[in-house]
C-alpha cells in the first residue's frame, strides 16, 4: 500500500480517458518486458487484468486511476529485470489491503510464491514508523526480516516508495516532512546497503526536495549556473579523453556524472563549505569491455592529466561492502578544474546502479551473476541469525543500525582472503565474521605478525590472525568495544546461554541441600520410575521442564525450600522415609534461621553467583547470600550495611553460604591509602604491594590539591583475609603511607 491513500469513487470508473490512460501505462510496461518469455509476459498481463479490476473505482490523490501506481511500481521492477513473479507481486501489492482480496484467492489464481510476496508487502504496509523508538524498532525488525526471507519483497517495496516520492507533491504539504524523513532515514540506506545506487540517489534527492524546498531550489539554480559556466571545460575534457583513449586503442563509452543536489548539500553542511568550494561536482564514467581495460584506461588518463595525490581508489581489487566495483581517480583537468573519473566494465556498471537487483539480469548470461546473487544477501542472512538470538526489538535495532550505515575497512585473513568490516571494527568483530566458534574461542591475535590486544581496531590492509583456545569463553567486556551487530548478538546469546546453564547447576545444588534439610539424602532421578514424580512437581511449580525449574531456583525465581518440601511430601507418598538424624543435623547445626544448608563457594560458580561490589567479600570473611529475583545469588559480607538493609526488608530471600577449603582463584577487594605527597611515593607503594604478591587491578587517585597528603584507592586481587593482612602490614611499613583501611559500603 502506498503512502498515497486511494480515494474510492461512489460510481464505477466510466471515463474513457481514464481507461485509455491506464491502458497506455500498461502498454509502456509491456514494452519493457522483452527479457521475459512469452509465457511469463502472459502471466504478468493476467496479474494486470486482475489488479485493474480489483482497483476499479479508485483514484490516487492526483486524480489518476489508482492502477497507474501498481503499473509504475512494476515498471521500475522491470527496469531492474526482476522475474515475472516479482512483477506480478508489484501489480498486486495493494490488492489484499485495499481491495479485500484474500491470500487464498491469490494462491489459487497466481500460485503460492506470488501470494507470499504480496502478503510480505502487505505486512510491510501495516508498519507504522512512529517517533517512539520502540515502535519504530519493532517495525524496522519486521521489515528487515521480510526482506531477509525474500529480497524481492524489499525490491518491490523500494520501487513502491520511489514512485510515491515522485508523486509526493500531490499529497498535502503537512505529510511531506514525515514521509520524506522516513525515506531518508530508512529506505534510502537500505537501497544503498543493497547496492541500488540509482534508487538511493533518487530517494535522497526527492526527500531533500520535499524536506527543504527552498534550499533545494536555491542549490538547483546554483548548479544550473555552474553547469553553464563549466560547459566548455567539461566538453573539452570529454573530447580530449575520448581522443586519448581512441589513440591508445581503448574502446570506451564515456558518460557524464553530476553530483546529486542532496550530496552537494550534505557535503556543504558537514564540512561547512560554500557552493563554490565544492570541487567534485562533475565527473565521468569510462565504461569498457573488460577488467584489464579499466587499468589501461587509467594509465591513459594519468598520462593525459595530472592525478591528485591520495585520490586514487581501487574498488575492483577490493569491492565495496555492497558489491560496488570501479577504479576512482581525481585528475586536474583543463583550466585547473578537478574532475573525477570512474573506470568500470559494463557488468560493473549494472551492479553499481542496480546492486542486488542485477542478479536477475546477469544470472543466466554473465559469470558475475553468481557474485551478484550474493550482493547484500550475506547481510540479509545475518539479520535472520541475529533474530534467532535476539527477540527484543530495540536490541535488534541496536545490532543492525551500525551495519546499515557501513563505512568499510578491508582486511586480509592469513590466507589472503579479503574481508570487509565496518570502520572501527576490532579483532573480535573479525573473529565472529569468520565463524561464531572462532569468536567464542578467541584468546589473542596478531596483526601484520605482531601480537595485539583483542580490542585493537582494524585498519585497511591489515593481515589479521586470530589465536583460539580450546574452550569457548566470550568475555562480557567485549560488548564494550565490538562494532558489528553479528558479534554483539553472538556474544550476548552465548553469555545468556552460559548463565542459564550455570544457574541450572546452582539450582540443582540448592535443591539437593534443601531436600537434605527435609531428611532426604539425594534428589530423585529424573528418568525411569521417578519421572512421574518430577512431572507432578513441574505441575506444582508451573515450569515446562526439570531444567527450567532448576534454573528458576538458581536465579532466585523459586525458593528451594518450598520446592523441597513439596518434593519430600511426594517422595513420602511413594514410601521414602526421611532420615531424622540427617534432618536435625542439616537444619540446626548452623544458621538456625535458614531452612537450607550452606552453599559452598570456591570461586568457580560463574555468572550464577556474584560477589557484591559494595563490600567485595574475600575468603575468610563472614558472608551471607541474597537470592535476588532473576539475578542468582549475590554474596555480601555479614556486616555489610547494604546486606543488613536487605535482610531487614526481605529476610526470606537470604540463604546460608560459606567458603570452601580450596579456592580456585583470587578475589578483589579495595584498600584506601592516605599517603604523603612527594616524588616516587606511588612507586614505593606499588613495590610494597608487589612484595606482598598482591595484583593491582585498578587505581584511583584523588585530584591534586594544596594539602600535603593525598588519597589512593587500590583495587587488589588477594587470596584471602590472611593474604590481605600481610598486604596491609607491608603497606604500613612503607614510610610514605600514613593510613591503610579496607573499603566498606559508603567509603
Amino acid at each position: 500500500m502506498s503512502a498515497l491513500q486511494p480515494a474510492t469513487l461512489t460510481a464505477a470508473r466510466s471515463s474513457p480517458a481514464a481507461a485509455n490512460a491506464a491502458a497506455a501505462s500498461f502498454a509502456a510496461l509491456t514494452a519493457k518486458l522483452g527479457y521475459l518469455s512469452r509465457e511469463d509476459t502472459a502471466l504478468v498481463r493476467k496479474a494486470y487484468r486482475f489488479a485493474d479490476e480489483a482497483h476499479l473505482g479508485q483514484l490516487r490523490s492526483s486524480g489518476e486511476p489508482y492502477i497507474t501506481h501498481p503499473i509504475a511500481v512494476a515498471a521500475q521492477c522491470a527496469d531492474w529485470k526482476l522475474d515475472a513473479q516479482a512483477l506480478m507481486a508489484a501489480l498486486l501489492h495493494d490488492a489484499i489491503e485495499d481491495c479485500g482480496v484474500s491470500k487464498p484467492e491469490l494462491i489459487e489464481r497466481f500460485g503460492a510464491p506470488v501470494a507470499e510476496l504480496v502478503d510480505g508487502l502487505t505486512k510491510l504496509e501495516k508498519l507504522a514508523f512512529n517517533t517512539r523508538e520502540e515502535n519504530q524498532a519493532e517495525s524496522f525488525r519486521k521489515m528487515l526480516l521480510a526482506m531477509a526471507r525474500d529480497v524481492r519483497v524489499i525490491l518491490v517495496k523500494l520501487a513502491d516508495r520511489t514512485h510515491n516520492m515522485r508523486t509526493l507533491g500531490d499529497l498535502p504539504r503537512t505529510k511531506w516532512a514525515r514521509i520524506s524523513q522516513e525515506t531518508l532515514d530508512i529506505y534510502a540506506p537500505i537501497a544503498h546497503r543493497l547496492g541500488l545506487n540509482a534508487t538511493y540517489r533518487e530517494l535522497q534527492d526527492l526527500s531533500f526536495a520535499h524536506l527543504h524546498p527552498w534550499r533545494y531550489a536555491t542549490l538547483a539554480k546554483a548548479l544550473a549556473r555552474s553547469r553553464g559556466r563549466r560547459r566548455d571545460v567539461i566538453h573539452r575534457a570529454q573530447s580530449e579523453v575520448q581522443a586519448a583513449l581512441s589513440a591508445a586503442g581503448v574502446s570506451a563509452r564515456i558518460d557524464g556524472r553530476e553530483k546529486t543536489l542532496f550530496s552537494i548539500y550534505r557535503k556543504m553542511n558537514d564540512k561547512h563549505l560554500s557552493f563554490a568550494q565544492v570541487t567534485d561536482i562533475y565527473g565521468f564514467r569510462v565504461i569498457v569491455d573488460q577488467i584489464i581495460t579499466c587499468y589501461s584506461a587509467l594509465g591513459v588518463l594519468h598520462q593525459l592529466y595530472k592525478p591528485m595525490p591520495g585520490k586514487f581508489k581501487d574498488y575492483i581489487a577490493i569491492p565495496k561492502i555492497n558489491g560496488y566495483q570501479s577504479l576512482h581517480t581525481t585528475l586536474i583537468g583543463p583550466f585547473g578544474t578537478n574532475i573525477e573519473f570512474q573506470m568500470r566494465t559494463e557488468a560493473m556498471h549494472v551492479v553499481a546502479e542496480s546492486g542486488v537487483a542485477a542478479h536477475w539480469l546477469y544470472k543466466a548470461v554473465d559469470p558475475l551473476g553468481d557474485a551478484s546473487q550474493n550482493l547484500g544477501t550475506q547481510w540479509l542472512q545475518s539479520l535472520l541469525d541475529i533474530q534467532n538470538e535476539t527477540r527484543d526489538a530495540s536490541e535488534f535495532w541496536d545490532h543492525i543500525k551500525i551495519d546499515l550505515f557501513p563505512d568499510a575497512v578491508y582486511v586480509f585473513t592469513p590466507k589472503s582472503q579479503i574481508m570487509a568490516m565496518p570502520r572501527g571494527a576490532t579483532v573480535v568483530d573479525f573473529a565472529y565474521t569468520i565463524h561464531s566458534d572462532i569468536g567464542h574461542r578467541a584468546v589473542a591475535a596478531r596483526i601484520n605478525g605482531e601480537q595485539v590486544p583483542l580490542r585493537s581496531e582494524l585498519r585497511n590492509g591489515d593481515v589479521v590472525e586470530v589465536i583460539t583456545g580450546s574452550v569457548p569463553s566470550p568475555n562480557p567486556a567485549w560488548l564494550g568495544f565490538v562494532r558489528t551487530g553479528r558479534a554483539r548478538s553472538k556474544i550476548r546469546h552465548h553469555l545468556k546461554t552460559m548463565a542459564l546453564a550455570e544457574s541450572s547447576q546452582l539450582g540443582e545444588k540448592m535443591l539437593a541441600q534443601a531436600l537434605r534439610a527435609e531428611g532426604i539424602e539425594a534428589l530423585p532421578a529424573h528418568e525411569g520410575p521417578q519421572r512421574r514424580l518430577w512431572e507432578r512437581i513441574l505441575r506444582f511449580s508451573g515450569n515446562r521442564s526439570r531444567s527450567d525449574l532448576l534454573t528458576d531456583i538458581g536465579l532466585g525465581k523459586r525458593v528451594a525450600s518450598i520446592v523441597a518440601k513439596r518434593l519430600a511430601a511426594l517422595l513420602i507418598e511413594t514410601g521414602v522415609k526421611p532420615d531424622p538424624l540427617l534432618m536435625s543435623r542439616e537444619r540446626f547445626t548452623a544458621h538456625e534461621s535458614v531452612s537450607q544448608t550452606s552453599l559452598l563457594l570456591d570461586g568457580s560458580e560463574g555468572a550464577s553467583v556474584q560477589f557484591a561490589p559494595c563490600c567485595r567479600p574475600i575468603p575468610g570473611d563472614d558472608i551471607v547470600g541474597y537470592l535476588g529475583r532473576g539475578e542468582g545469588v549475590m554474596v555480601h559480607t555479614a556486616d555489610c550495611s547494604v546486606a543488613q538493609r536487605l535482610q531487614h526488608r526481605d529476610s526470606e530471600r537470604f540463604i546460608a553460604v560459606q567458603w570452601s577449603d580450596e579456592m580456585t582463584r583470587p578475589f578483589e577487594t579495595v584498600l584506601l591509602l592516605t599517603v604523603t605527597e612527594g616524588k616516587g611515593v606511588l612507586a614505593r607503594v606499588a613495590s610494597a604491594l608487589a612484595n606482598a604478591e598482591a595484583n593491582i587491578t585498578h587505581l584511583q587517585m584523588q585530584p591534586q590539591s594544596t594539602e600535603s597528603t593525598t588519597e589512593l584507592r587500590f583495587t587488589l586481587a588477594v587470596d584471602d583475609r590472611v593474604h590481605l593482612a600481610r598486604v596491609i602490614r607491608g603497606l604500613k611499613r612503607t614510610p610514605a603511607v600514613l593510613r591503610v583501611q579496607r573499603a566498606r559500603p559508603g567509603l
